[in-house]
């Protein structure tokens, strides 16, 4: 069997297991500490402008905060991009709200302004305006973040911007998560860097940022004894885990590189056989992962299978929201283009650990399908 080439796997830096022996040697095992504030800190620096960034314990523990600090609660509805993980629908769920499905456009495969109007207009037309849109960065390409932002002026309604898998994607030289009212990061074992689980929730302020950690950390009210006058949660981030997190953000820069560099190289040798996502004018995607378009499922499924066969791992793009069987009863604004993506459309092994031997074992499966 030949070796397994995965799809995005974790990349360690060199010096995780410096900042992790320090919170040995300084007994700091517990979900606050100096690994946790200087983790925060260089996150800060590295999205740049004023947002707080408060280190929780996943991506979908921030969106879920995100969420009940919007106000969210049972009955609101919220306007979610179909054409991603349910990790990004789950914590509406969370709240007994209802998720409203927008699809998705061609252009960045992410949430269509078009639709989303007609979705807006819909549900206000019915009586229920939507409490917040969630928007998602997919695969670290950039959504339509001014139109899309117009609309959450016009109608007044917040954006929690999942960028789960943009850290270090731009639009006009702004990073990714820092144009919503909440963004939220991801740092599970397959992202650009990883803590090995793990998120963050980058807030507007600092008193935004207090109330996520007071939210995070089983809201414990001040008093000298175990007082509580709301309900929390256990999502803050381990300061062991935030000790990878320190030694990943000292690469992150040469991750995007790596990831980049990847699509660059797929991208030479295939694009006169299959279709790839191109950046809009202005847009720097960190290419978290490569993917292609074929001409139908059953070609799709084809170049799966052979690359399954020689043990390499690749993905169909995400199955939409709305075809889930626990996501099928909530309504739905759609035009096709998330369908005919997820039944064409794979990913590509993408870690910024693969070698170019590696790339093209992968790239001469692909021209022979």
């Amino acid at each position: 069997m030949k070796n397994k080439i995965w799809l995005s796997s974790p990349h360690m830096g060199g010096n995780e297991n410096t900042y992790i022996q320090e919170a040995f040697n300084t007994n700091w095992i517990a979900p606050l500490g100096p690994n946790v504030n200087a983790f925060e800190d260089a996150l800060q620096h590295y999205v740049g402008g004023k947002k707080e960034i408060a280190a929780l314990s996943s991506g979908t523990s921030a969106i879920h905060l995100a969420l009940i600090l919007l106000g969210v609660t049972k009955g609101d509805e919220v306007i979610c991009q179909s054409f991603t993980f349910a990790a990004t629908v789950n914590p509406i769920v969370y709240q007994g709200a209802t998720p409203i499905f927008v699809d998705s456009e061609l252009e960045t495969w992410n949430l269509c302004p078009e639709q989303l109007e007609l979705a807006i207009e819909d549900r206000i037309k019915n009586g229920k305006k939507p409490k917040a849109i969630i928007a998602v960065h997919l695969y670290g390409m950039p959504y339509q973040v001014n139109k899309i932002k117009e609309l959450s002026v016009r109608y007044n309604i917040p954006i929690i911007e999942d960028a789960a898998s943009a850290l270090g994607s731009e639009v006009n030289g702004q990073k990714c998560g820092t144009f919503g009212d909440f963004g939220i990061l991801s740092f599970n074992g397959n992202k650009i860097i990883t803590t090995s689980g793990g998120g963050a929730l980058i807030c507007e302020n600092l008193k935004c940022k207090e109330d996520a950690i007071f939210l995070a950390t089983q809201a414990r009210d001040k008093a000298p004894h175990y007082e509580h006058s709301a309900i929390g949660y256990n999502y803050r981030m381990s300061n062991v885990l935030a000790g990878i997190g320190r030694g990943q953000m000292e690469v992150v820069q040469e991750r995007v590189k790596s990831r980049r560099n990847n699509y660059l190289y797929y991208y030479k040798a295939l694009k006169h056989k299959y279709e790839f996502l191109q950046e809009p004018e202005g847009y720097f995607s960190n290419r978290w992962l490569t993917c292609i378009i074929t001409d139908s499922y059953a070609t799709r499924e084809k170049i799966r299978l052979a690359l399954q066969e020689q043990n390499i791992e690749s993905r169909p793009l995400w199955k939409p929201m709305h075809l889930q069987p626990i996501f099928q009863k909530y309504p739905r604004y759609i035009n096709g283009i998330s369908e005919n993506l997820f039944d064409k459309g794979l990913c590509l092994p993408s870690g910024s650990n693969n070698t170019e031997k590696e790339l093209n074992r992968i790239i001469e499966i692909l021209k022979h399908c």
